[in-house]
């Protein structure tokens, strides 16, 4: 009884430091302010731009490899002499390509019209060197 008793002592001593524990907020969640969280961060035009040019670049990427997996597995049922399936196969690659690209580029498309319009903006904007010339 004596030895049930220090168990039971024991798991109930467990569980409350557990759930001490559990209140504590992690180092992570302290650190930040809530004027940091409150900031947006926001890319300058050319960051922007590059980033269209790598989504373009990621649905490419993408579609290639679904070209890739629909060509082999059309390659494997005709070897099996499945031709509806090697079609089928085959169709459902090129729906991933054009899926994918098209995503891609949309992304990417709309990403680079917004850097352009932050270059444009830029120019519309006196620049630092007129400024100096004039005084």
């Amino acid at each position: 009884m004596k030895l049930k008793s220090r168990w039971i002592y024991l798991l109930a001593l467990g569980l409350t430091f557990t759930m001490c524990a559990w209140g504590q907020p992690r180092p992570d969640q302290a650190s930040t302010e809530p004027s940091q969280t409150a900031k947006k961060k926001t890319r300058g035009p050319g960051k922007e731009m590059g980033k269209g040019g790598e989504d373009v670049g990621k649905g490419v990427a993408k579609g290639t490899g679904d070209l890739a997996k629909g060509a082999a597995g059309s390659v494997g049922n005709l070897a099996h002499g499945n031709v509806a399936g090697a079609g089928a196969s085959l169709g459902k690659g090129v729906g991933g390509l054009g899926k994918n690209v098209g995503v891609g580029t949309g992304k990417g498309v709309g990403k680079i019209g917004k850097g352009m319009g932050g270059e444009v903006k830029k120019l519309g904007g006196k620049s630092k060197h007129e400024k100096t010339q004039g005084n």
